[in-house]
């Protein structure tokens, strides 16, 4: 993965819907950047694809998966985020795993912020993984 920029933020001093808010862009750029590289290139096989991993139960998933592996500063960070209370009511989604989700967003937007590039890139292999289970 090839970071376009280096982010300038400190991430200690952000709430963790504004983690999520930035995380759910990275997660939704590296996921079309995953499926442009497996050779997808239709525009509505892409969209299909693309929306089968930024789904909110598909993000409470590879965070279930990941949990044991979590450090403890990252279990904060998720903790943080899936107690949040963000106003939104999810319409597509149960409000556990929106909950779950948003969590999931929060340690992308904190990992993108302090440049872990290979944990991101071993969550984007994660989330291939179980987008791939679910349609067997």
């Amino acid at each position: 993965m090839q970071q376009l920029f280096k982010p300038q933020i400190d991430p200690a001093g952000h709430s963790p819907l504004e983690l999520a808010y930035l995380g759910d862009a990275v997660y939704e750029l590296l996921v079309r950047q995953h499926l442009v590289r497996k050779g997808a290139n239709k525009m509505n096989r892409l969209h299909r694809q693309a929306v089968k991993y930024v789904r909110a139960d598909t993000q409470a998933k590879v965070l279930h998966a990941l949990e044991k592996d979590l450090n403890s500063r990252e279990q904060n960070i998720v903790r943080r985020g899936r107690n949040a209370k963000s106003g939104h009511i999810p319409k597509h989604a149960r409000v556990i795993d929106y909950r779950y989700s948003t969590g999931f967003e929060s340690l992308v937007g904190y990992l993108y912020l302090v440049g872990d590039e290979e944990r991101l890139r071993d969550i984007i292999e994660l989330a291939a993984q179980i987008v791939q289970a679910d349609q067997k």
